[in-house]
């Protein structure tokens, strides 16, 4: 069992020959085993631990089993701990459903069968690890959700100020210069307006182009992943005056399913923008290829390192946990690390063709 996957489980009984056969026969689970020889000390534990199970006797002096159960339900931490009793005399009914009333999950008899004890508290304890994984899926979904929100705003607000600064400048002279044809004396002065008019309503359609293509590459669904890898290459080494090469190893037929070829393409982009921005690289390199049922994606720059880039800049983690979600989506997997020198990003996803999924959704 892997570290992050064990839980704690606590063990309370005040005579120690049955703490010692509790333990040896829940060893077998690989879970982090607790013993307490008191109530007191149980609760000492509890405070120090993450506790998913408390196996505890029912009859133990200064502080019995109900007695300690109804403490450790008041505390906030505990109430959902299960809580499982052991009872050497015969319990009435009225006992046990007092010990319900507390929070008792189950009760298990005096000779103990191993087994028995055995998988109940294994299905207790995983029971808790699952909740302890979600509860850690949910925080981390909501940080994400949280930082694609700040991204998108802050793409929204560059989008606008470069429509502001950009389009908006060129289409405001544009007018200019086609209201002044009307004030024109002469047909040379109207064709010089005109001409200007016209290089302008040309760069700002370039500009509109220009942000279409940014936001979806039309290339992407009209013609594939390959000529839309190779323009968006071709642009961001252009602008950012990296040498990035583009090798890319996929069947041309049938097509990659286009949720695949959408995922490809975004994990490019995003990790080729954090190359730009934080990696002070002079080349990169991007490679696709397909290895038998899956495709590996591998975006690597000759910059500063994975720990020297994620100190120095906030916004790296985001597009990171971008990546991972999208990779996740499609039940592949993102490792990035040091490549001595620079940064290498890579992504396995399961490979997936526009036919077969055709053909499924047929089925």
């Amino acid at each position: 069992m892997k570290p992050d996957e064990r839980v704690n489980i606590l063990m309370v009984d005040d005579q120690p020959a049955k703490l010692l056969s509790y333990e040896a026969i829940l060893k077998q689970l690989d879970h982090q085993l607790i013993k307490a020889s008191s109530g007191r000390e149980a609760l000492e534990r509890m405070l120090k631990n993450d506790i998913a199970v408390v196996l505890m006797d029912v009859s133990m002096p200064e502080i019995d089993g109900f007695e300690l159960a109804r403490m450790i339900r008041q505390h906030p931490r505990f109430q959902q701990t299960a809580i499982i009793f052991i009872s050497a005399v015969q319990l009435t009914d009225l006992d046990r459903l007092t010990g319900y009333a507390l929070g008792a999950v189950d009760y298990i008899s005096v000779p103990v069968v191993p087994e028995v004890l055995r998988a109940k508290v294994a299905v207790f304890a995983d029971l808790h690890r699952k909740s302890r994984q979600l509860e850690s899926l949910n925080a981390e979904l909501q940080n994400l959700s949280a930082n694609l929100i700040a991204t998108q705003d802050e793409e929204r607000r560059r989008i606008a100020r470069q429509l502001h600064d950009e389009l908006g400048q060129d289409l405001v002279a544009a007018k200019m210069m086609m209201d002044s044809i009307a004030r024109c004396d002469s047909t040379q002065a109207v064709e010089h307006a005109a001409a200007s008019a016209s290089r302008l309503v040309e760069a700002a359609i370039l500009q509109v182009r220009d942000l279409s293509h940014l936001l979806h590459p039309p290339l992407l669904d009209e013609v594939g992943l390959r000529s839309a890898l190779q323009w968006y290459v071709e642009g961001i080494a252009k602008t950012s005056g990296i040498a990035i090469s583009l090798e890319i190893d996929l069947p041309e037929t049938p097509r990659p399913a286009p949720e695949l070829e959408t995922a490809i393409f975004r994990i490019v982009q995003e990790a080729l923008t954090n190359v730009f921005r934080h990696s002070q690289a002079l080349k990169g390199a991007v490679t696709v290829r397909r290895t038998e049922e899956r495709v590996l994606v591998s975006v690597r720059d000759h910059g500063k390192g994975i720990g020297e880039r994620a100190s120095a800049s906030r916004g790296l983690g985001v597009g990171i946990r971008g990546m991972k979600q999208r990779a996740t989506e499609l039940g592949g997997e993102l490792q990035i690390r040091d490549a001595n020198p620079g940064t290498v990003v890579e992504v396995v996803l399961p490979y997936k063709t526009a036919v077969n999924q055709e053909a499924g959704a047929t089925a």
